[in-house]
């Protein structure tokens, strides 16, 4: 939901099971390319972590995204799981780039609350979009749509340390994060990450030390989990 990240690889034209490095993202990313059309809808579910208070500030959100691989354009929405000055905060956000994410008052995000989040192209003409994300557990939710020209080159699911204030933040223990029901549409294909080309997204400090462990795929490429490792 910050700036976008390098990712210090790149595709092949079968990525399954590559690794790309980043030093913000860790999740899974699929791609579109000239033989494939291109992506207009993703969901998936996540339980919202209760991350460990720390000393310093550290940060982290849970997201789901379209475009912002190769290119500058992402349109996002997701949860945040901060430790600020000794204290939790937790939001559901929404964010266009390059403007800068939006929270999302009606929805009061606790841990263990379960969210549900899509993101869907509903006109190709007028290039509009509908953001939907859920709190199951509080029947809260928040539905709306944008006009955004996306190049949906990609489609991502992420657990990410931002950017702020223009610098990277330590990562917040959130534990395990499991990312459950996976899918996305690309042209009139519909399947789980599996069923695309996909590369794992490996999150690393500036010494190449890994800051989150992804794992495998579930057999049927629907969920998979990001577990914490070191905050910087």
């Amino acid at each position: 939901m910050y700036l976008l990240e390098v990712l210090l690889a790149t595709f092949s034209s079968n990525p399954q099971g590559q690794g790309l490095i980043s030093t913000g993202w860790a999740g899974y990313v699929i791609t579109s390319d000239l033989e494939n059309p291109k992506v207009i809808g993703i969901n998936a579910s996540w339980t919202v972590p209760r991350i460990g208070v720390s000393s310093s500030d550290a940060f982290s959100s849970a997201w789901i995204g379209i475009g912002g691989y190769s290119d500058k354009t992402l349109i996002q929405t997701g949860t945040e799981h901060d430790s600020v000055n000794g204290q939790e905060y937790y939001s559901a956000w929404y964010e266009m780039l390059p403007d800068e994410a939006v929270r999302i008052n009606t929805i009061s995000v606790s841990p263990g609350d379960v969210i549900t989040a899509s993101i869907t192209l509903i006109n190709l003409d007028t290039d509009q979009w509908a953001i939907r994300i859920y709190d199951v557990t509080k029947d809260q939710g928040f539905y709306r749509t944008f006009t955004y020209n996306s190049s949906r080159s990609s489609a991502e699911w992420v657990v990410e340390r931002p950017h702020v204030n223009d610098e990277t933040t330590r990562l917040a223990n959130f534990g395990t994060i499991t990312f459950t029901d996976l899918y996305a549409k690309i042209g009139d294909n519909v399947g789980s990450i599996s069923s695309f080309s996909y590369s794992q997204v490996i999150m690393t400090n500036d010494m190449s030390v890994q800051l989150a462990a992804v794992s495998p795929l579930s057999a049927d490429g629907s969920s998979f989990n990001v577990t914490y490792l070191k905050s910087s």
